[in-house]
């Protein structure tokens, strides 16, 4: 029995698409089989260094299949079943200190030795122990890619499963680094468990994560992950575009109440630890939020009981001042939002597919749009999928499918995006 079936209480684990303020659980899985010893690691505190690999699940074909067709995600690329590690790495903090963080590798049981590797960085998470390498109900993606017969590397990012500290939120530098490190340790754990890497990447990512894999795409284009060669990009609803799209949607309607809140009120807490905006939440919050925001994310709140203790809508979490600078954005603010907003600023060389939904009232479509613009101004093939009168969660189910054939057929596209 694994550490996540343990969790759960019984032999039946469940996964979950998480969407960032609107967290819809589904019952998955019957029956998970055990995993193999965990595999130990060297010392030392080079960035992605393995420090240790431990098994946390496995699933045969059938059952992967099961999951996501109760997901109704499309399961015609499923060729295998899979086995799934936590990886704890080196990497470093924010300020370039040594830290350490974990994440989910998940291999194909079966296909060739060598493998290519997708990487899958995850939407907006608040509790630490809903990350992918701790929760089963988080891996239904990896799942998808892995028996398609990819490796799969999926960071938690800092500050979220067994990593240390606090989750800096949004922060666009440290989640590329830890990303980046987590496809390094993957490839060093694959290969103590009999893998090997051919180089080929693939980035994915959702809401939060699709913001994460842009970043992650030009880290590794331009040299920062030695070994790995971007082949294709396919992030889902991220929020491409923080000052002209997402934040004036949190006060226009286009972003839902409780989605708001709690997206504006982790930015801003998270944030201020790394660009001050304020010295005393009250400058920021109005009472009685102001007392209670900052200890809500600590790593231990799930979003519905952070929801529950903050105010029904952003204009009534906010003070008058600061709920005017969501539109006209000035100082510290202006500048926290422009430190994570060059994700699309960049030329890709390989084909782009940006993946939205029309009602999607967490992130709206209006960031894939701008992001292709910028894209395509540098020169970039980029195409803008829309996925229908879906929400956020619906967008990324409806893509899922799709994303696995293209990162299938990629390598024989010929440069047609």
């Amino acid at each position: 029995m694994t550490e996540d079936t343990r969790k759960s209480g019984e032999n039946k684990p469940s996964w979950r698409m998480r969407n960032a303020g609107a967290v819809a659980a589904v019952a998955l899985l019957a029956g998970m089989a055990a995993a193999p010893a965990a595999v130990a690691g060297p010392r030392g505190d080079r960035r992605g260094e393995v420090v240790s690999v431990v098994p946390v699940a496995r699933h045969s074909r059938a059952e992967v299949a099961r999951g996501l067709e109760e997901l109704q995600v499309g399961t015609d690329s499923l060729r295998y079943g899979v086995r799934a590690y936590r990886v704890t790495y080196r990497t470093v903090d924010p300020y370039g200190r040594p830290t350490t963080a974990t994440g989910l590798l998940t291999l194909p049981e079966g296909g060739g030795r060598t493998l290519d590797l997708v990487s899958d960085t995850h939407g907006t998470m608040t509790d630490r122990a809903d990350a992918p390498s701790v929760a089963e109900d988080a891996r239904a993606q990896s799942y998808l890619f892995a028996s398609a017969g990819h490796a799969v590397a999926a960071p938690d990012y800092l500050g979220l499963g067994k990593g240390p500290g606090r989750h800096p939120y949004m922060d666009t530098r440290s989640a590329v680094t830890a990303s980046v490190d987590m496809l390094r340790a993957a490839r060093t754990a694959a290969g103590r468990l009999g893998r090997t890497m051919n180089g080929d990447l693939y980035a994915t990512g959702f809401s939060q994560g699709g913001q994460v894999a842009m970043a992650v795409g030009r880290a590794v284009q331009h040299g920062d992950a030695p070994g790995f060669r971007l082949k294709a990009l396919a992030p889902v609803a991220g929020p491409y575009d923080l000052a002209e799209t997402e934040v004036p949607a949190l006060a226009d309607g286009r972003v839902n109440d409780i989605s708001g809140v709690l997206y504006i009120s982790y930015f801003l807490v998270a944030q201020n630890r790394l660009h001050p905006m304020y010295k005393d939440p009250s400058e920021v919050f109005r009472a009685p939020y102001a007392d209670r925001v900052e200890g809500l994310f600590d790593g231990r709140h799930e979003e519905e009981d952070i929801v529950r203790q903050l105010a029904p809508n952003v204009r009534e979490l906010l003070t008058d001042d600061f709920y005017k600078q969501l539109t006209r954005p000035t100082g510290a603010f202006r500048e926290t939002l422009r430190a994570n907003d060059h994700s699309c600023d960049w030329k890709p060389d390989v084909p782009v597919r940006l993946y939205a939904g029309d009602n999607d009232t967490d992130v709206p479509i209006g960031n894939a749009r701008t992001c292709a613009r910028t894209l395509a101004e540098q020169g970039a093939r980029v195409r803008v999928l829309d996925m229908g009168p879906v929400d956020h969660g619906g967008s990324y189910r409806a893509a899922l499918a799709g994303i696995a054939r293209f990162f299938g057929g990629a390598v024989a596209w010929r440069g047609v995006a």
